[in-house]
């Protein structure tokens, strides 16, 4: 068989310019060249293509020849990766043997038909009080973690992947997770929490790390959905996917753009980022086979919510958990902003009456709280009004009963893990608001479960 032949005409980094004759490559169809293997990504003239160089870019050089394999990138997908952590090439990088998987499955592919989608709004119990209270995880919807660097996103995304995997092992469910562009370092302490805990043989890792070139990085969010499509649609299992994070699979992205010569829009990222969100947001969905629950980490460039890139995401988010550094620095832990915080399924009819009641009274609570943070500041807590000193003390304990302890921080922390229903929390807080720990201090709520531990 004859196999098609062009030539390198520039390499630009992570990018590669080739030329073909009479037969051209098809679109994300592999090249190889030297040892380097590149996919074809758009067409950038006359017989001339820009392809990624996914590996071995030291050795291309500008008139060497290139093979159109006739194939696309894919990944292996089933049972086989489970316990496994691999990279986009299918290759393990955990250190034992490599994966034999029956089935292999295109990284890219079109989302579920219209037709196929099955949309649910029950919520996913995380154990995490500010989580479940304010802003519930919905069972086949997605979750944002915003949060500026050192804040705890990758701490709290571990958290919710222990407590709902570990209590869940009975269920018909598994875990993917995608590590886009983050340390290497947080991937194998990763590893070796989900091993420790007895958790890693049902959870898939897939890693492009923050060493990686940008193309790797930004197929490895693809790689990643690309599996948990298999668990759903082949296996029928309930899916949890985690992506850490984002923002980086964002900025991957942009960086290709440019070495494309791409013209970028007026803020600065690539002109097709709000298609790529969209084809990456659009097959993390649930369909009559069974669901995909998306938790995502969006770190937040120079703490910016206005950077475009945070923005583009934002759309196809049902709840958003946004991390602040100045609850950070006060020593509260998870660093969650409650009223920056938020879910589109706090209602009656989703979360029931009590729930939601006790919703909006603590947010009417804590505005009102921090309409009276600069008169505290200036003239301290005595010189407001009785009325207004009930509720900034009870807004006080209602912050601190919002800490908690994490079961993958026990080493760091000393303290042991706590796992919190959901009923517990919401009549713990109606408590707290309606005056039955008046007499308590405020310091008796840090890092508790339940009220009752007060007691």
């Amino acid at each position: 068989m004859i196999k098609n032949r062009g030539k390198i005409v520039s390499v630009r980094g992570q990018v590669a310019e080739v030329e073909f004759g009479r037969t051209k490559p098809a679109m994300r169809e592999i090249l190889t060249a030297d040892g380097a293997v590149l996919q074809v990504y758009s067409s950038s003239g006359t017989g001339r293509f820009y392809c990624y160089v996914l590996t071995g870019g030291e050795k291309l050089t500008r008139g060497a020849v290139v093979i159109a394999t006739g194939e696309v990138l894919q990944i292996p997908v089933g049972e086989a990766v489970l316990g496994r952590v691999i990279d986009i090439f299918g290759q393990a990088v955990d250190g034992l043997a490599q994966i034999k998987a029956d089935k292999k499955s295109p990284i890219f592919r079109d989302a579920a038909s219209y037709s196929e989608l099955v949309a649910e709004a029950t919520v996913w119990e995380t154990g995490i009080k500010a989580i479940d209270l304010f802003s519930p995880l919905v069972r086949g919807g997605k979750m944002g973690l915003f949060g500026g660097a050192g804040v705890g996103k990758t701490l709290l995304l571990t958290e919710i992947l222990h407590n709902v995997v570990t209590l869940g092992k009975k269920d018909n469910k598994v875990s993917v997770f995608a590590g886009v562009g983050e340390r290497t370092r947080e991937g194998q302490e990763l590893h070796e929490e989900l091993k420790v805990r007895g958790i890693l043989p049902a959870v898939s890792l897939v890693f492009g790390p923050m060493g990686e070139n940008a193309a790797v990085r930004y197929l490895t969010g693809l790689a990643g959905v690309t599996i948990a499509e298999h668990f759903r649609d082949e296996s029928k299992k309930d899916v949890l996917f985690f992506i850490d994070n984002v923002f980086r699979f964002a900025q991957a992205g942009n960086e290709l753009a440019m070495l494309m010569n791409t013209i970028p829009s007026e803020d600065g990222y690539q002109a097709t980022l709000a298609s790529e969100m969209a084809a990456f947001h659009e097959r993390l969905v649930s369909t009559k086979n069974a669901g995909v629950s998306a938790i995502e980490a969006i770190y937040i460039p120079s703490d910016d919510f206005l950077d475009h890139g945070i923005q583009s995401i934002f759309p196809y988010l049902d709840s958003i958990v946004t991390l602040s550094r100045a609850v950070y620095q006060e020593g509260r832990l998870p660093a969650i902003d409650i009223l920056a915080s938020g879910s589109t399924i706090i209602d009656e009819s989703t979360v029931g009456q009590v729930h939601y009641e006790t919703v909006i009274a603590a947010q009417s609570m804590l505005k009102k709280a921090e309409s009276l943070e600069r008169m505290v500041s200036l003239v301290g807590e005595a010189e407001l009004s009785p009325e207004n000193q009930l509720l900034y003390r009870r807004v006080k304990k209602l912050k601190n009963f919002m800490t908690q302890s994490f079961f993958v921080a026990e080493e760091q922390t000393g303290r042991a893990g706590k796992y919190v229903p959901v009923a517990t929390t919401v009549q713990d807080t109606h408590d707290i608001l309606t005056g039955k720990y008046d007499q308590v201090g405020e310091e008796k709520f840090l890092y508790i479960g339940s009220a009752k531990e007060i007691v």
